[in-house]
């Protein structure tokens, strides 16, 4: 296939930056031969003084009054599915580089899904990609075969579109697009119907995948920092709104974290990981975080 040289520099940019995402957890690897996120529990063993404490699973000491761990192995063949919201609302953009260029919410995302998609295939693991907007859209079939790693960037580079979003209620799609169980990683700012939500990662679940929720939220859109009278441009067929930023704060805040408290809650109910990410964060740091405490380190 060839590509426009603008596309080309594109999906080099995101090759880079994901690699530099992942850098520095692979540093710290060096003793494991698999260095991702495929981790399966394996069988439980009774607690002995000095092992670590957050491997105790406390449903089993509910059920037995005795302090068991849970272990884990590395499994293979794993496959990743990466489920990234392309709706409209992802263009949304006040972080900045060190530049100075503009980080939308689909930037992070699509940063963080090429580096899940980066650490699957250097363990030879299968990567497979859909996109979410008004409907699911299977635009990767899930293959560890040599250039899979390169066609996820190339789709990925190609950036949001201008649909609605129904990330939430498009969740359901997915039981019939994806196949073998895997992990299934879901990129969004998830500002949606909770219970819609609620519906489809249970729905996932209930098929046996394990669910990583990402939430990527913009700096602005947490912190709300807004001072002056301010005309608010609508997306996703939203009007704009004109308004006094500090007459409006509190209560845009006290909704706002209702919402995220919900979703938490919601993710928690379903057995399935939450993670946090505004636009302006650290990804290599968080990222390596996260796998980290994953792998129980």
């Amino acid at each position: 296939m060839n590509l426009p040289p603008d596309v080309i520099a594109r999906i080099d940019a995101l090759e880079l930056t994901a690699r530099q995402v992942v850098e520095g957890y692979l540093a710290g690897r060096h003793r494991s031969p698999r260095h991702g996120f495929a981790v399966e529990f394996a069988q439980h063993r009774e607690y002995s003084p000095g092992d670590d404490i957050r491997r105790i699973d406390w449903k089993v000491f509910a059920r037995t009054e005795r302090y068991h761990l849970k272990q884990y192995e590395q499994e293979t063949n794993l496959i990743a599915w990466l489920v990234v919201d392309a709706s409209e609302s992802m263009r949304v953009s006040t972080a900045r580089r060190a530049d100075g260029t503009a980080v939308s919410k689909y930037d992070v995302a699509a940063i963080l899904a090429a580096a899940i998609g980066y650490l699957a295939v250097r363990q030879t693991d299968s990567v497979g990609l859909v996109r979410l907007a008004q409907s699911a859209q299977l635009v990767l079939r899930a293959s560890s075969k040599p250039g899979q790693f390169r066609e996820l960037l190339r789709i990925l580079s190609e950036g949001p579109t201008t649909a609605a979003s129904q990330v939430a209620h498009t969740l359901r799609d997915l039981t019939g697009l994806i196949g073998r169980r895997g992990i299934v990683f879901l990129l969004s700012d998830l500002l949606d119907d909770v219970e819609e939500l609620a519906v489809g990662l249970r729905l996932l679940r209930s098929q046996r995948h394990e669910v990583v929720v990402l939430q990527i939220l913009d700096a602005a859109e947490l912190d709300f920092p807004f001072r002056h009278p301010t005309l608010f441009h609508g997306l996703e067929s939203l009007p704009e709104i004109s308004t006094d930023p500090l007459a409006i704060r509190e209560s845009y805040l006290t909704e706002l974290h209702k919402h995220l408290a919900a979703v938490e809650a919601v993710c928690r109910s379903s057995e399935a990981d939450y993670l946090r990410v505004r636009t302006d964060d650290d990804l290599g740091s968080l990222l390596a975080a996260y796998l980290r405490k994953r792998g129980g380190q």
